[in-house]
């Protein structure tokens, strides 16, 4: 697998989330019954509407570019971590090397990563993506002996995941069949004006975990299709 040296230089932009979040839930036992936590009673509406969004939700054309959403559970600025954002990004071009996706445009933020991208089975692909970037990212998080935030991921974790201590990515991907040129420009746009949205840079292309670079003209961390 090859790596893509991301540095430290955009630490500071993906973190300013980092030290936000925490979770804790517990259990109140009233005799032999257990009564659900209002963290819990959110738990199971999450996973209702989780289960909902996959129905609406579907890759219509494999061969044609969608829109694509992957998110970390609880919205953890998991990103804030360079050698996370390089797991990410060096399995990105790792898959466009192997001629398994084309890669269009994409953003990684702190805590979610937004793509456009087509291939001949892009359910799949995308699938094996999340796989290996989570073993991959929790693999790291044990290295680095980051125990809060593993807690974190374990507890995020939905019940019916039995297979497994940690979840890191939430369920989906929110696919969007790109129908034509102006939809195509428009997403893109959306795409690399997210970290302007959010207030971290002025323009796109100071963005270094983005392809807004890459259609300026400018060398990016990993390569773009950027004819469509």
């Amino acid at each position: 697998m090859p790596t893509v040296s991301v540095g430290t230089k955009g630490e500071d932009a993906l973190r300013p989330l980092h030290d936000r979040h925490t979770r804790n839930r517990t259990h109140r036992r009233s005799g032999a019954t257990t009564v659900p936590t209002q963290s819990e009673r959110e738990l199971d509406e999450q996973e209702r509407v989780t289960t909902m969004a996959r129905s609406r939700y579907k890759i219509l054309e494999n061969t044609q570019p969608h829109f694509l959403t992957c998110t970390v559970v609880d919205w953890l600025p998991v990103f804030a971590r360079p050698a996370l954002a390089e797991i990410v990004l060096s399995s990105l071009q790792f898959l466009q090397d192997n001629n398994r996706i084309v890669l269009y445009s994409y953003v990684l933020m702190e805590n979610h990563l937004h793509l456009i991208a087509s291939s001949a089975d892009l359910k799949k692909e995308i699938g094996d993506f999340k796989s290996y970037t989570a073993r991959t990212i929790i693999d790291e998080l044990d290295k680095e002996r980051a125990v809060g935030l593993l807690r974190q991921l374990q507890l995020a974790k939905l019940p019916h995941k039995k297979d497994r201590f940690h979840q890191f990515w939430q369920e989906g991907s929110h696919p969007q069949l790109i129908q034509g040129d102006e939809m195509m420009r428009q997403k893109i746009e959306y795409i690399h004006n997210n970290p302007v949205r959010k207030g971290y840079v002025d323009d796109p292309v100071h963005w270094r975990y983005s392809s807004a670079r890459n259609y300026a003209g400018l060398n990016g961390l990993i390569n773009v299709t950027t004819e469509w």
